[in-house]
């Protein structure tokens, strides 16, 4: 029964890439050639469709966002969220604004997945429109419709079959390695998955973002103490994708208190000999980071859209 109800998972996470329509909003991080993906590749690998987006698509319905729906969304932050003292009001309304922009976003695309980046310059709209996302990109991440920044259009696939096998997955890359207690710290300064947050996310004002141009609030938590996957897509020369996965368990430790989504995680090994075995696996430097060992699930999956899978296990 276990293996069957794998297959059965397995087979639902093909059906909502075959049938996925995945926005992509904005341009590639300059700079970031790792993570730059051939929109053709997605439909040849996995099936359905990447709708390119302007941040104008978001810009106008932001715009039209009334007083009293982003009074709503400002009264929903609060109840979900724990706010730090450095939240700034304005910044908090104006998140709001653009989390009800992005809803209707979603809609109107029919999005089951996110991708963004924006430069801007001078605080203009559209850099404000990016630097505003996070919490809007959060609280579509926690309802399935996973979102990641920095135009990393395989890391919000990944986050989808994460989500899809039911381990949330939150957008990720390396932050830190704790050689004395050894342990990788990994996260991102969202958008995070609200459901595998191991308390009350915080939403924390920031000066500057890790990221993006601009300023205001960001998510942070720490995910559930317990057995977590590392999973993200890499492209091979031949233009397929491949599955890069390794179990860990996430654990108790010191924080960076920085608006991230961080986690330390121990893979049984020593982290510097982790991240050399994962970076050699081709993946970008993004990923996606969920509850649960998924590794079976991840296989069964790969074995039904052809994909190879790299166990990272040093």
């Amino acid at each position: 029964m276990e293996r069957i109800g794998r297959w059965i998972r397995a087979a639902g996470v093909r059906a909502a890439l075959r049938h996925g329509r995945h926005g992509l909003m904005g341009h590639l991080y300059p700079g970031m050639l790792d993570v730059a993906t051939d929109l053709t590749l997605v439909s040849a690998n996995f099936g359905g469709h990447v709708e390119v987006l302007e941040f104008d698509d978001l810009r106008v319905r932001t715009e039209k966002v009334t007083d009293a729906e982003t009074g709503e969304r400002v009264a929903l932050a609060r109840e979900v969220f724990e706010l730090a003292d450095s939240v700034n009001e304005e910044d908090l309304a104006w998140a709001a604004r653009v989390s009800v922009g992005l809803d209707r976003l979603a809609e109107d695309f029919g999005l089951d997945s996110l991708a963004y980046y924006h430069r801007g310059l001078d605080g203009e709209v559209h850099e404000r429109l990016g630097a505003g996302m996070i919490l809007g990109a959060s609280l579509l991440t926690a309802r399935g419709i996973p979102a990641a920044g920095e135009y990393e259009l395989r890391t919000s696939l990944a986050m989808l079959i994460m989500d899809r096998l039911g381990g949330g997955g939150s957008f990720t890359e390396l932050q830190a390695l704790d050689f004395a207690r050894g342990h990788v710290e990994m996260g991102h300064d969202g958008p995070a998955h609200l459901a595998i947050s191991s308390r009350r996310p915080l939403l924390r004002g920031l000066g500057v973002y890790h990221g993006k141009r601009g300023w205001g609030v960001s998510v942070e938590f720490d995910v559930k103490r317990g057995p977590v996957t590392a999973f993200g897509l890499r492209q091979a020369r031949d233009g397929s994708f491949g599955f890069v996965v390794s179990e860990g368990e996430v654990v108790a430790g010191p924080l960076l208190q920085i608006g991230n989504t961080t986690s330390r995680v121990d893979f049984g090994c020593d982290p510097g000999e982790w991240t050399d075995a994962w970076s050699a696996s081709g993946i970008s430097h993004h990923w996606a980071l969920g509850t649960g060992h998924r590794l079976a699930d991840l296989r069964a999956v790969a074995d039904l859209m052809g994909a190879e899978v790299t166990h990272v296990q040093p």
